[in-house]
C-alpha cells in the first residue's frame, strides 16, 4: 500500500472518529428515544442559564422623585392610575410576532478580454547569410494568444411570513424603566416539536392596554422559529457529511 493512500485512509478514519465522538451523546439520546415522542424541555429560569448576562444599555441620568403636599401626583411617574400591564420582574406580557419579509434582487455582470502578442527576429547578426536561415533561426520565436470571458448572473426571490403570539416574562428592569423580556414556546405535533423564542427590550409605553406588544416595537429583538424531531432529522445531512463539507477544500 502506497504512503499517500495510507495517509488518506488514516485521515478519513480520524475524521469519522471525530464526528462519532462529537455526536456520541446525541446519538445515544436519539437511540434511547426510538419510538418515543420528543421530550419537551423543562421550564427554566433564563437568568440561571450558562452564558446569561444582564443587558447593559446607555442610560439617562436618574431623576429625583419629588412629592407635593396634598397631591396624588408624583414627579417622574409614568401614569396617574396604576394598570395591570407588565412592569416588574416576573410579570407576563404577550408578544405578537408578525414578520413579513419579501426580497427580489437580480444582478448580471458580463466581462470579456482578448489579447494577442507576437515576438520575432527577422535578421539576427547576419542570419540571412546562413544557409537555410529559417531552420536555424525562425522568423517568429514567440506567439501568444489569450481570450477570457465571464458571464455571471444572480437572483434572489424570497418571501417569508410568520404570525403568532407568545407569552414572555420580564427578566430585568433597566434603570430607565425599560423591560428586558424573554419568552419560549414549544408545541409538539405527533413526533415533531416546533419552538418559538422571543427576547429583547421593550418600553412600558409601547405595551397596549390588553398587555400585548407587537414584535416590531421590541429593541434588540431576537426571534427564532424552528423545530426538532423526525422530520427535522431527515432534512439534515448526516454528521459525517457535515464534517466533510467543512474540512474538504473542494
Amino acid at each position: 500500500m502506497s504512503v499517500p493512500r495510507l495517509n488518506r485512509i488514516i485521515f478519513t478514519g480520524a475524521m469519522l472518529s471525530l464526528a462519532a465522538a462529537a455526536s456520541g451523546c446525541s446519538s445515544i439520546d436519539r437511540l434511547s428515544q426510538i419510538g418515543e415522542k420528543p421530550r419537551l424541555t423543562e421550564i427554566e429560569n433564563p437568568t440561571t442559564q450558562p452564558g446569561y448576562k444582564p443587558v447593559q444599555m446607555p442610560m439617562p441620568k436618574p431623576e429625583q422623585a419629588s412629592y407635593n403636599a396634598n397631591s396624588l401626583w408624583r414627579n417622574g411617574s409614568r401614569a396617574f392610575f396604576k394598570d395591570q400591564r407588565a412592569a416588574r420582574i416576573g410579570d407576563l406580557l404577550t408578544v405578537t410576532v408578525n414578520i413579513t419579509d419579501k426580497a427580489n434582487l437580480s444582478n448580471e455582470t458580463q466581462r470579456s478580454r482578448t489579447a494577442k502578442e507576437d515576438s520575432g527576429i527577422s535578421d539576427f547578426i547576419g542570419s540571412q547569410t546562413i544557409t537555410q536561415p529559417l531552420k536555424v533561426l525562425p522568423g517568429k520565436i514567440l506567439t501568444t494568444d489569450s481570450t477570457s470571458s465571464s458571464d455571471g448572473k444572480g437572483s434572489v426571490n424570497r418571501q417569508e411570513s410568520l404570525t403568532t403570539n407568545v407569552a414572555a416574562v420580564v427578566t430585568q428592569v433597566l434603570p430607565n424603566g425599560n423591560l428586558v423580556v424573554e419568552g419560549k414556546q414549544e408545541i409538539r405535533v405527533n413526533f415533531e416539536i416546533r419552538e418559538l423564542i422571543v427576547a429583547g427590550i421593550v418600553r412600558p409605553e409601547d405595551i397596549q392596554s390588553d398587555n400585548t406588544i407587537d414584535s416590531t416595537k421590541i429593541a434588540q429583538a431576537r426571534i427564532a422559529y424552528g423545530g426538532r424531531g423526525q422530520i427535522t432529522d431527515v432534512q439534515q445531512p448526516r454528521y459525517g457529511q457535515q464534517v466533510m463539507d467543512v474540512l474538504l477544500p473542494f
